[in-house]
């Protein structure tokens, strides 16, 4: 081959190694954006269906917060202590009420209060002493049900950030009162937990003139820290995380971790701050994942029935075991004739019984006793 053709060749050579190189970069790149592209929307579909299950909780939550305190405010004997206008009376039964609630329920940290007409403490669960406290000079909110007059539930300011349920309490067209019912939203916070979420209420700062017990929580640029049992490694990595993109953008997803933000509303849906999301990669694979039917919230209200059931099996009820229970259960059930071996078991079972055990058994069962008759 001579020395011209050679040079051809060599010239040739290269410049299908180059063209071979510029292609296969090409075709990188086009993979990298279009990997880049598939995550992204991944990611986008995933916080869309977070955010919106989480809608769906949030009006779980007050749904069964409003549900609960329109049932209490027909409560005969509230009505009685505040039209005897007795304070003492007040504060026990909603004490009772709270502590049966926190024992029997997933209600933990249930809190009842009484106001009257003219917006002055009338009794309280949680604490003893403050009747007679104002709280229209710091409660806007309460002002604005005094006009409208109707029941209201929200996140609302106030010394707390808390679900607040508020029912006007009467007798016939006469007001009473007001019945507040408030549950911190750590409970919301314990469930997502629950569930992978790290959830951070951001409360607006210029809220904190009023909610004097929130003044040592920690901030996030112009937002305070709302909930107490928030994920410290992750409440850094928020603050190192550019917020404006974050109260902007759809996601930020950094350190293998989805970050959401969500606007805070209270009642009257003015914008009080936002809720921070914190998601990691595990629970992010699997709201991406085509035929996943992992939910966020969708199951809040059938575990916290679970809760319940589970509270009532542990107590054994009047009974020592769930077996002795459906013993002496089923007699009533058996014809005559079958009555008579399963009633001696029966008998020598109670027998061990105390006679307070007993007691209780008989006043269980009076209260679960059905009643027939025509409707007229």
């Amino acid at each position: 081959m001579s020395k011209q053709y050679r040079s051809l060749f060599v010239g040739y050579e290269r410049l299908l190694q180059i063209g071979t190189f510029v292609l296969l970069f090409m075709l990188f790149i086009s993979l990298f954006f279009w990997v880049k592209h598939v995550n992204e929307g991944k990611l986008i579909s995933a916080s869309d269906r977070i955010i919106t299950e989480f809608r769906s909780g949030l009006d779980y939550e007050m749904a069964n917060l409003l549900s609960f305190s329109l049932a209490l405010a027909e409560d005969g004997e509230l009505k009685n202590a505040l039209i005897e206008d007795d304070e003492t009376k007040g504060y026990e039964i909603l004490s009772n009420i709270t502590q049966r609630f926190k024992k029997y329920t997933h209600l933990k940290t249930l809190r009842i209060q009484l106001i009257t007409p003219e917006l002055f403490i009338f009794a309280r669960s949680w604490d003893e002493g403050f009747e007679g406290m104002p709280l229209w000079w710091f409660r806007d909110d309460l002002n604005i049900l005094k006009k409208k007059s109707e029941p209201k539930v929200g996140v609302e300011t106030g010394r707390l950030l808390t679900f607040k349920a508020t029912v006007p309490i009467r007798s016939g067209k006469r007001l009473l009162g007001y019945l507040e019912v408030i549950t911190l939203l750590d409970e919301l916070a314990k469930k997502l937990h629950r569930k992978g979420i790290e959830l951070f209420v951001m409360m607006d700062e210029k809220y904190l003139d009023k909610a004097e017990l929130m003044r040592d929580f920690p901030r996030v640029d112009r937002y305070v820290v709302s909930n107490q049992n928030y994920n410290y490694i992750l409440l850094n990595d928020i603050k190192n995380l550019d917020w404006k993109a974050l109260i902007s953008e759809d996601y930020i997803y950094d350190k293998d971790t989805l970050f959401l933000s969500e606007p805070m509303y209270n009642g009257e849906g003015k914008q009080i701050g936002h809720y921070i999301f914190a998601i990691g990669e595990e629970i992010v694979t699997r709201y991406t994942e085509p035929d996943s039917r992992f939910s966020l919230v969708s199951q809040f209200s059938d575990e916290d029935i679970e809760k319940v059931v589970d509270v009532w099996r542990r107590s054994g009820e009047s009974y020592r075991t769930i077996e002795d229970k459906e013993l002496v259960g089923v007699l009533p059930k058996l014809r005559k004739e079958d009555k008579a071996d399963l009633e001696k078991k029966a008998k020598a079972l109670l027998r061990g019984y105390s006679k307070e055990e007993l007691i209780n058994i008989i006043l269980s069962n009076k209260h679960e006793e059905k009643k027939n008759g025509v409707i007229k």
